[in-house]
């Protein structure tokens, strides 16, 4: 049986077309973590979210505890935020250096987010600063941690992996501190937040 040249070209169409979007689908595999995507094939692609993520959440997190140190009226808000902001100031250090070395830039993403949330923290007065600090500073650094956890498991890169197991145990250091504060300070005034 003997096909006519435009049920031929029709057919021919149809298959390359299927093959593409295919071939597209299995280049572009997304995966979801955390409310974000990373392409799981691509470790640079992986890299420069981990570097461009880590810097954002870094910088709202060294902004946040700057704040704390001048507004809050707790002593023991303002001691870990100052040990917090030391430490995240080497983070940021560190990965800016590490980003430099493997030629990724890091530009200013998603600061409006981090803008608001410190504007939101601004805003409140003396008695309310303390506990809309401590739940926002306990949010970044569980979303920090759960970041490395998930790069952590998703590269291979030593670099990245080293700058990782150096500070994930110093976030969950400083997010055990912040969830002992905010038991003290739920349990002076009875405020369940």
């Amino acid at each position: 049986m003997c096909l006519s040249k435009p049920s031929f070209l029709k057919t021919a169409f149809i298959v390359i077309v299927t093959v593409t979007i295919s071939s597209c689908n299995e280049n572009e595999n997304l995966k979801k973590v955390d409310n974000k995507y990373v392409l799981t094939k691509n470790p640079e692609e992986i890299e420069t979210y981990f570097f461009t993520e880590t810097a954002g959440i870094t910088k709202s997190i060294i902004s946040k505890t700057k704040l704390a140190q001048d507004k809050s009226l707790n002593n023991a808000i303002k001691s870990v935020s100052i040990k917090i902001e030391n430490s995240q100031n080497l983070l940021l250090q560190d990965i800016s250096k590490t980003a430099v070395e493997k030629l990724i830039i890091i530009n200013e993403i998603n600061t409006r987010v981090a803008n608001k949330d410190l504007y939101q923290l601004t805003a409140k007065k003396e008695m309310d600063f303390d506990y809309a600090y401590i739940n926002s500073i306990i949010k970044s650094l569980s979303g920090m941690i759960k970041l490395f956890e998930s790069i952590a498991r998703e590269t291979s890169d030593v670099a990245v992996l080293k700058l990782i197991t150096h500070y994930l145990p110093k976030q969950y250091e400083f997010l055990r501190e912040t969830e002992k504060i905010k038991k003290e300070i739920n349990s002076k005034s009875n405020h369940n937040y």
